[in-house]
């Protein structure tokens, strides 16, 4: 196994820690920072608004992010 697969199925294992959304909050707050927990939250609002069919150029607009960030989610959900 690759060291950054390894990494990942660490990480993954250390989430599933989480007992509710308290303990899940705690993990979060501890391993990112403000920055990467917003990013992380907005990219779940791309998945969650491409999903509902909101076009990608008012998502990028509601969000403030750029159309290259929406169309990337796109692509990550087709290839789901």
């Amino acid at each position: 196994m690759s060291t950054d697969k390894k990494y990942m199925q660490d990480l993954a294992e250390h989430f599933l820690t989480a007992k509710d959304h308290e303990s899940m909050n705690k993990i979060l707050h501890g391993i990112l920072t403000p920055s990467e927990l917003s990013e992380i939250s907005k990219r779940l609002q791309i998945f969650r608004l491409l999903e509902s069919g909101m076009p990608q150029r008012q998502i990028a607009e509601k969000l403030g992010v750029g159309i290259a960030t929406v169309t990337r989610g796109s692509r990550a959900l087709k290839n789901e």
